[in-house]
């Protein structure tokens, strides 16, 4: 049994129809799992933070990157993916 990987992924412009759907079904695409998710809208401004699986994609990290990438440009929107342990080496001691 492999161990759970996870990734942050956040995303931020200004709000449309359809982010959310378009953002999950790359993920899905990929079959990556959302395990968390988080949005706001504030003044018309949209903000979106997601915790997904990325143990078992199907493609790299960096196809997954790409592709996320290529939406964002396409939605006017800044999408980024991190893996996690960037953040939890942050708050380690």
């Amino acid at each position: 049994m492999s161990t759970l990987s996870k990734a942050v992924v956040t995303v931020l412009g200004i709000d449309c129809k359809g982010i959310i759907a378009r953002v999950s079904n790359v993920l899905w695409q990929h079959e990556v799992n959302i395990l968390d998710i988080s949005q706001t809208i504030v003044d018309g401004y949209f903000n979106m933070i997601m915790v997904v699986d990325v143990t078992a994609p199907d493609c790299s990290f960096e196809g997954l990157t790409d592709s996320l990438n290529a939406l964002g440009e396409e939605l006017k929107l800044q999408i980024r993916i991190q893996r996690s342990e960037i953040f939890e080496s942050m708050h380690q001691i």
